[in-house]
């Protein structure tokens, strides 16, 4: 593997834990600005919605820039970003600093995405994406346990800026490591747009939004969970947040080498054995020990899915990707937004904080759904197209071609 794909894992390392390191510092935040665990809430929710609106925008204006300057601009906005919500006086200009900090994260993962494809051989592809992953998910091993003890102990606030800081050992990666690609020759918005009239590709993005909100309905209120439910304390929500990230790195990389050999089949496992696990939280969420252990398996099932999906937008969207990859990161983001904002319409009706599992549960048994949906039309259209080719109908009224 390249070693320019490191540069990008250090990107996406600090903007996984600026992502991430929130879910363990709400009870700190919300105390501080006098807001409820529900409110401080909507600074995952807001994030997430950045990166929904950041993602396609930040791409189209990119359309016209070298990719690497990209990449180091979007890491710029990101370093602004946490800045911002380092030194905020009030809840909604933290909130704001979250906002300005997600509108990179979209397009950062999304063209970041594509070159890391550009830079092997085609049946590396989905490999290299989940080496670029790779960030995201080690920074919930080291970057938001580290995060969430610092901000425990010292502040939160001194957390956020050590967020910054990692933002411009990424830039400088960056700008040391990745090589100048040319701009592709021919590809204009109208095709990048077109991509989004392949239903594939939308129902690529629906599977990405319903599987991976359904890690959010669980995770976003995961300290109030474990310290109120479980009964854990609050210096363990820490090593909870390590479990949950080993899960994920163990995922990720699994999840990128099968998709590389069986994508839809590995969709179809990680889907339905992740809504199951989901249902079974708000039972084992009761016990320490197993709760800990359902953490972890969240975690691996749920980045499981995260290079095939990202994979199959790439493979479908062939020919103009950049715009509908960055959508894809944008789409997980959405799924984080409605489960958290779900999830925190279960707990404030009053059914408890294991509530939001079967939130979880749902959603991701929903995408599991629209799997074998896509599937089932992409076999049809496959076999129409053959029927087609060989000019053979396979039943009397398929002899009249259009």
């Amino acid at each position: 593997m390249p070693l320019a794909l490191l540069a990008l894992a250090i990107g996406a390392f600090g903007i996984g834990t600026t992502e991430f390191v929130i879910m363990g510092l709400l009870p700190q935040v919300a105390g501080d600005f006098g807001v409820s665990i529900p409110t401080a809430g909507l600074l995952v929710t807001g994030y997430a919605l950045g990166v929904v609106i950041g993602a396609p925008l930040m791409t189209v204006l990119g359309t016209k820039v070298p990719r690497k300057r990209m990449l180091m601009l979007l890491m710029g906005l990101f370093i602004l970003g946490n800045l911002l919500s380092a030194v905020a006086p009030s809840f909604s200009v933290m909130l704001i600093g979250r906002v300005v900090a997600s509108l990179a994260h979209g397009a950062f993962f999304g063209i970041g995405s594509v070159v890391a494809a550009e830079l092997v051989a085609p049946d590396k592809k989905a490999g290299a994406i989940a080496m670029m992953f790779t960030g995201l998910t080690v920074a919930n091993v080291v970057g938001v346990p580290l995060g969430t003890l610092v901000g425990q102990s010292v502040g939160w606030r001194v957390t956020f800026a050590i967020v910054a800081g990692l933002g411009v050992i990424g830039l400088a990666g960056i700008a040391k490591l990745v090589p100048d690609l040319p701009k592709p020759e021919g590809v204009q918005l109208r095709h990048e747009l077109a991509a989004f009239k392949n239903t594939q590709v939308l129902l690529a993005m629906a599977m990405t939004v319903l599987g991976f909100g359904g890690v959010f309905a669980a995770i976003t209120y995961i300290a109030p969970m474990m310290t109120h439910v479980a009964g854990f304390a609050d210096g363990s929500v820490t090593w909870l947040l390590v479990l949950f990230g080993l899960g994920m790195v163990g995922g990720n990389l699994v999840g990128g080498k099968f998709a590389d050999r069986a994508l839809m089949p590995m969709l179809y496992v990680s889907l339905g054995a992740l809504a199951v696990v989901l249902a079974l939280f708000t039972v084992t969420a009761h016990n320490k020990i197993a709760a800990a252990v359902t953490i972890a398996l969240i975690g691996a099932l749920g980045f499981a899915t995260v290079p095939p999906l990202q994979k199959r937008v790439l493979d479908q969207a062939h020919g103009a990707p950049t715009l509908a990859s960055a959508v894809n990161i944008g789409a997980f983001n959405l799924g984080n937004a409605l489960s958290a904002w779900l999830g925190g319409i279960v707990i404030a009706a009053g059914f408890g904080y294991t509530a939001p599992n079967w939130v979880g549960a749902v959603l991701a048994a929903a995408a599991l759904v629209l799997a074998i949906l896509s599937a089932a039309l992409e076999r049809r259209t496959d076999a129409r197209g053959a029927v087609v080719a060989s000019g053979t109908p396979s039943e009397p009224r398929a002899a009249v071609h259009h």
